[in-house]
């Protein structure tokens, strides 16, 4: 039916709009014919994407979500940085189209909160030449660098939230999956035949630090991410997802070998501190409603985890390095692991010189630190500090720290409160708890590690 909203003036002026841009774009394609066929090739590649996207943008956006993590290990190309950019310029284009066909832009108050939380980090962006952090401007471009990362997962969040009655959350969830095929496939190689891979994905340039030496890298697959740490974090998600899987389908068999094969892969990193937050996510999972059938499930398969951890020698020489260690060993002091660490190639000993060394560094700029992305500058290593919290009060001081514990507490409650509004909708319900438990385990995973630095898992977690 023919209603007056049709000719309004918004809506009467884009097709002149559309055929101006058309012929500006085309003459100046002529333009370019002549000197530079290659620009030419990219703008023709240019205007046919974005056709596609605004035509099947929920496919685009499903696919690009999917692609992320297959080119994650070519960080040395900018592949990653590029990709992240094109996707926020992506969203911001969306979004002006939108509002000029005055079309609803959807939000929710967690957008809102995300978005100020990111706001409120270009303090120190402001502060940095203004000489009010640790480093000035000859790390301006480092610190820049992170802001621009964290405002990805803003636009990633917003770009999602544009597909709400568009595609049903949980069947959006369900295409993530298809995620998983570059990094599984890539990580069968590194185990069966790493040699025929080319060199970002070859396992000769991985871990250079760890309980056994130099070497022991090709022992640990990493798929298509820069390095196994994040590969497990990437998997735990999944690992969460498939379980919650599992418990609806009615193909039990099928989610069952997922959730094999995942766990396969997941020991396969010989990340240890994996180990502890698979515990928390099984605790938190079924601690609402225990059970005795619960109960056994849990210990069982972590009881599996932990045996295909410690299957091999190099698995088992990683769970004996904790016995050296303060955690377990009451004649180790911190001062001794410190001492230790210089020489004895244990992952965790030179984790505490590490944090001793950064903390120090940071208790001389104790009110906001040394500025976004830069504890690398200040470790004896040269490496992220391997503890989030040692990280963010190193980069942003007492008040930088203090923001972003409030950040991690704030998701938890959305979280939370998600879950109560849930209790009349059991999938719903389950798929809530199931990402507050993978969140849970985050906290202590950042005791040990750099989770902070995992894109991957926050690139996917964001929109589920």
């Amino acid at each position: 039916m023919y209603t007056e909203k049709s000719t309004t003036p918004s809506s009467s002026r884009l097709p002149w709009l559309i055929g101006l841009i058309g012929l500006t774009v085309g003459a100046f394609i002529g333009l370019l014919s002549g000197a530079a066929p290659i620009v030419v090739g990219v703008l023709v590649i240019s205007i046919l994407f974005l056709t596609t996207f605004f035509l099947k943008v929920e496919t685009v956006v499903i696919s690009l979500l999917c692609l992320r993590v297959a080119i994650d290990c070519y960080s040395s190309l900018q592949l990653p940085t590029f990709f992240a950019l094109s996707v926020n310029a992506l969203t911001v284009l969306y979004l002006i189209v939108q509002a000029f066909q005055k079309k609803t832009i959807q939000t929710d108050w967690f957008f809102w909160a995300l978005l100020t939380w990111w706001l409120i980090q270009s303090v120190w962006l402001i502060l940095m030449p203004l000489n009010g952090l640790g480093f000035g401007m000859e790390l301006f471009a480092d610190s820049l660098r992170e802001w621009v990362r964290l405002m990805s997962w803003v636009l990633v969040y917003l770009l999602i939230m544009q597909l709400k009655g568009k595609i049903h959350p949980i069947k959006l969830i369900h295409y993530f999956f298809w995620s998983l095929v570059a990094p599984i496939a890539v990580a069968i190689l590194q185990i069966v035949a790493p040699n025929i891979l080319p060199g970002d994905l070859n396992l000769n340039g991985g871990d250079a630090l760890n309980a056994q030496g130099p070497t022991v890298g090709e022992s640990r697959i990493r798929g298509t991410l820069g390095h196994s740490n994040g590969f497990v974090t990437y998997l735990f998600m999944f690992i969460g997802l498939t379980q919650w899987r599992l418990g609806q389908a009615k193909e039990k068999l099928l989610w069952a070998l997922v959730l094999g094969i995942l766990a396969f892969f997941y020991v396969s990193t010989k990340a240890l501190y994996s180990l502890m937050m698979l515990a928390v996510f099984i605790t938190v999972l079924i601690a609402p409603r225990l059970s005795l059938i619960k109960l056994i499930g849990g210990i069982v398969f972590f009881a599996l985890i932990l045996f295909l951890f410690g299957s091999s020698e190099f698995g088992q020489g990683r769970l004996a390095s904790i016995a050296k260690t303060p955690l377990l060993n009451p004649d180790i002091d911190i001062s001794r692991a410190m001492i230790l660490s210089q020489g004895d190639g244990n992952s965790f000993n030179w984790r505490i010189a590490q944090w001793d060394q950064v903390m120090k560094q940071a208790g001389l700029y104790p009110r906001f630190g040394y500025g976004l992305g830069t504890s690398t500058k200040i470790s004896t290593n040269s490496l992220l500090p391997h503890n989030d919290y040692v990280r963010a009060y190193a980069e942003g001081g007492a008040i930088g720290f203090s923001i972003y514990v409030g950040f991690l507490m704030l998701q938890v409650g959305r979280l939370l409160q998600l879950i109560k509004n849930s209790r009349h909708n059991l999938t719903q319900y389950n798929l809530c708890l199931t990402l507050l438990a993978l969140f849970l385990g985050l906290p202590v995973g950042m005791l040990t590690e750099n989770i902070w630095s995992h894109t991957m898992f926050f690139f996917y977690c964001m929109p589920c």
